[in-house]
């Protein structure tokens, strides 16, 4: 019989609750589109209005202002559509010269400000819009003097994009200070809570953004759903036209099932929220303290997940580290695992002043709300036996 592999990487996506998959399973069997007038139609968008007042109440936000989405990578999108929609707007009301009118057509970017630890998903977007950067510092907390002084020249409407904690090392950043920033410099805020909602508070009032972007299947509900949150009052310019689902600002039949999994599991996950993150941030600790001498940890000098770990191991490629982990029944991961299967040099890490070779030798454990401690002794008997091979090789 084949044994059932360690998973040690949940900040790439978490099982799936049983309470979740049974949620979904009902959902599925009540079938209807949500859109349709009948009854079984009005049965799913009950169902899916219930959804949205659940995940509304966990993150303090009103239900009118949560918007559905298939992930978190789509509500990012979906977000900086809407920024670019309103900025669009502002800029062409303000007034020129006659003699500038030229100047209008193409209308002159606004400022996208993107944290260096962001997403791909956001800072490869990011790329193809006038984006300036926000740096980090080598623990990979944002630089926020930096910031500061990026706010001070962008060209006007602004917006600041921010992970509220990396995927990879799982540094928590000081969303305070930046939205207090932004709040002085007339900027909007949207904060990437995809890692970070289920594992810590989350709270857009508290986080004070204008846009707030979770996901599902980070916190054990399905793939396939996520949600953009909207503070009240935050622009928002429709720029996807369809069939008027979401109010209008998300097209497309609703995937049902998915969000009511989806609002399921968030009621798990934050049941028990604040004993589990310290039962986590044991057995990472006790991870990190059996690993060899020679082994440097990110981000450990900063805020971080309770359950997120990245590291490296001096001279093991990071690549082959992840297939012999694997082959001994231990999953873990390598740089962003969203990355459709790549192994990569991280960009966060070299932003934090990481040296290229040491950066493409990190590995990332992340433990959930499956994880035990036996998993944390198989993690490191495997990792120990990788190390020692490696040391004998060197020696050779």
């Amino acid at each position: 019989m084949t044994k059932t592999p360690v998973y040690c990487d949940y900040n790439a996506g978490a099982p799936i609750r049983a309470e979740a998959a049974v949620a979904m399973s009902r959902a599925l069997a009540a079938g209807g589109n949500a859109s349709s007038v009948h009854s079984v139609g009005r049965r799913m968008r009950a169902m899916i209005e219930d959804a949205r007042e659940r995940i509304a109440g966990a993150l303090d936000a009103s239900s009118e202002n949560v918007v559905f989405t298939s992930g978190a990578t789509e509500a990012l999108h979906l977000a900086l559509d809407a920024f670019e929609g309103h900025s669009n707007r502002v800029r062409a009301k303000t007034p020129v010269n006659k003699h500038d009118l030229d100047a209008l057509d193409p209308l002159s970017p606004a400022s996208l400000i993107v944290a260096e630890c962001e997403h791909d998903a956001l800072f490869e977007e990011g790329k193809q819009r006038f984006m300036l950067r926000a740096p980090l510092l080598n623990g990979g907390l944002v630089d926020v003097d930096a910031l500061e002084g990026v706010l001070r020249v962008a060209e006007k409407p602004v917006l600041v994009a921010v992970q509220l904690a990396n995927n990879e090392t799982g540094v928590i950043q000081p969303i305070a200070k930046i939205a207090a920033l932004c709040r002085e410099h007339g900027a909007l805020l949207l904060v990437d809570a995809a890692q970070a909602f289920g594992r810590i508070p989350v709270s857009i009032a508290d986080l004070d953004a204008t846009y707030l972007v979770v996901s599902s299947h980070k916190l054990g509900g399905p793939p396939g759903a996520g949600a953009l949150v909207l503070a009240p009052g935050a622009p928002f310019v429709t720029t996807r036209f369809g069939g008027g689902q979401e109010r209008g600002r998300r097209p497309g039949t609703e995937n049902g099932a998915a969000v009511v999994g989806f609002a399921t599991a968030v009621e798990w996950a934050l049941k028990d929220r604040d004993n589990d993150a310290k039962r986590l941030a044991a057995m990472r600790d006790r991870f990190e303290a059996a690993l060899p001498k020679d082994a440097v940890v990110f981000g450990a000098s900063a805020p971080r997940l309770p359950n997120t770990s990245n590291f490296a191991l001096p001279g093991l490629n990071a690549e082959t580290a992840v297939i012999a982990m694997d082959l001994e029944g231990v999953a873990i991961s390598s740089g962003a695992a969203c990355s459709s299967g790549k192994v990569r040099s991280s960009r966060v890490l070299a932003a934090m002043g990481v040296a290229p070779e040491l950066a493409k030798a990190a590995l990332r454990v992340s433990f959930g709300h499956e994880s035990k401690q036996s998993d944390v002794d198989e993690a490191l008997a495997a990792l120990l036996k990788i190390s020692a091979r490696r040391n004998r090789e060197a020696a050779a």
